[in-house]
C-alpha cells in the first residue's frame, strides 16, 4: 500500500511515522512547507517523491491513501480534496476548526464511499482500550459516572491568548474519549472557567448523558508537562475502573473486608485486579496508541472489520467541543446538537 503524507512536523516525525512504517505500507510521497523539515523526513524514510504544495501530493498519481498531520483548516481542505479523488484519508485531531466543516467530510467520505478516520488514539491506549473492554462487559453493568483529570502546561499554548489550541488540539481528546468510556453520546455540557494567570486557565466541565449519568472532566494548562497529567475513573455498581496516566488500569469489584478474616485472602473473583506494562520487555510496543490507531486506518482502507474512529466521529467530538465553549460564554448548561 502506497501511502501520501502530508506534514513533516515534530508530531508526524516522532509519533505518527515511525508506528506507520512498521506497518505493510510503502511510505511513498511526502509533503512540507519547510524543505528541511521535508528533507529530514525524507532522508530518514528514503522517500524520494517530494512536494513543497499539498494539493500537488494529494493530484500524483499511484497513491492508495493520504495521511496528514498539519493544522485543523489544512485537515478539512485537504482531507476534501483527497476524498474527491477517491483516496482513502487519515487526519490527525482536530478533523477541522468547526464541526459544520467535520460535517462536509462526513458527506463527502459517503459520498466517495472511502473512509476518513481521525487520530484519536486514546482510543487505543492500551490501558483504555483494557478499561473500555471492562466497561463493556456486561457484568460490569451500565456506567453511572466518570471522573478525569487532563491537564497540560501554559508553554504549550504560548502566544494563543484565546485558547483556541488548547480547545482544539487537547480539550477535544475528551470531547471523543468521555463518551467512548461511557458508552453512550453526551447530551448536555457545562463549564465553569478560572483563570489563574494569563495563558494558565482552569476548565471544570459536567457532561450529561440521556441515562441520567454524570461526567466530570478537569482541563486546564496551568501544570507541568513533566509530570503524570491523564486520569480517568468510570463507577458503576459496586466497581469501578481507574486509568492513570496511560498506563495503568485497576478494576475495583466489590470485596469483603479482610482485617477481621484470619482466612483472608486474594479472590480473583472479587478483589481488584491491576495491569501495567512491562517497560523492560524487548518489544517494540506503543502504549500510546498511534501503532494501533493507524494498523486499524490500513483495515478501513482495505475495507476489512476495523473499529477505527470516523469522520462522523470527529464531527461529534466538534459538537461537545462547541458546546463547551459557548458553556464557557453563557455559563449554563449547553445541548450538544447535530450530528446524532
Amino acid at each position: 500500500m502506497r501511502i501520501g503524507w502530508i506534514g513533516c512536523g515534530t508530531h508526524a516525525g516522532e509519533m505518527l511515522l515511525p508506528q506507520l512504517v512498521r506497518l505493510p505500507v510503502r511510505l511513498a510521497a511526502i509533503a512540507d512547507l519547510d524543505p528541511g523539515r521535508l528533507a529530514t523526513i525524507g532522508d530518514r524514510y528514503g522517500v524520494t517523491e517530494r512536494f513543497a504544495d499539498a494539493r500537488a501530493l494529494i493530484a500524483a498519481p499511484g497513491l492508495d491513501a493520504i495521511g496528514m498531520a498539519v493544522g485543523p483548516r489544512q485537515h478539512a481542505e485537504f482531507a476534501a480534496l483527497a476524498l474527491k479523488r477517491g483516496l482513502p484519508v487519515f487526519i490527525e485531531k482536530p478533523p477541522a476548526t468547526t464541526a459544520e466543516e467535520a460535517e462536509k467530510l462526513v458527506a463527502l467520505a459517503k459520498q466517495a464511499g472511502k473512509p476518513c478516520v481521525v487520530g484519536f488514539m486514546k482510543r487505543y491506549s492500551t490501558a483504555n482500550r483494557i478499561a473500555g473492554n471492562v466497561l463493556r462487559d456486561p457484568g460490569f453493568g451500565p456506567p453511572a459516572s466518570l471522573l478525569g483529570e487532563y491537564m497540560t502546561a501554559p508553554t504549550y499554548f504560548t502566544g494563543d491568548p484565546d485558547y483556541t489550541g488548547f480547545l482544539l488540539h487537547h480539550c477535544v481528546h475528551a470531547m471523543d474519549l468521555v463518551p467512548w468510556l461511557m458508552g453512550a453520546p453526551v447530551t448536555t455540557v457545562t463549564a465553569r472557567t478560572h483563570t489563574l494567570a494569563p495563558g494558565k486557565l482552569l476548565l471544570h466541565v459536567a457532561f450529561a448523558f440521556a441515562s441520567g449519568a454524570l461526567a466530570t472532566v478537569v482541563m486546564g494548562t496551568h501544570q507541568s508537562r513533566g509530570t503524570p497529567m491523564e486520569w480517568w475513573q468510570v463507577m458503576g455498581d459496586h466497581a469501578r475502573v481507574e486509568i492513570r496516566n496511560v498506563h495503568e488500569v485497576r478494576h475495583f469489584r466489590a470485596p469483603p473486608f479482610k482485617a477481621a478474616d484470619p482466612a483472608a485472602t486474594l479472590d480473583q473473583a472479587v478483589d481488584t485486579l491491576i495491569w501495567e506494562p512491562n517497560q523492560t520487555a524487548a518489544a517494540n510496543e506503543d502504549h500510546k496508541g498511534y501503532h494501533a490507531l493507524l494498523a486499524a486506518f490500513l483495515h478501513a482502507v482495505r475495507g476489512e472489520p476495523n473499529d477505527a474512529p470516523t469522520i462522523a466521529d470527529g464531527a461529534r467530538a466538534m459538537r461537545v467541543l462547541e458546546a463547551m465553549v459557548r458553556s464557557m460564554a453563557s455559563g449554563e448548561a449547553e445541548p450538544v446538537t447535530g450530528v446524532p
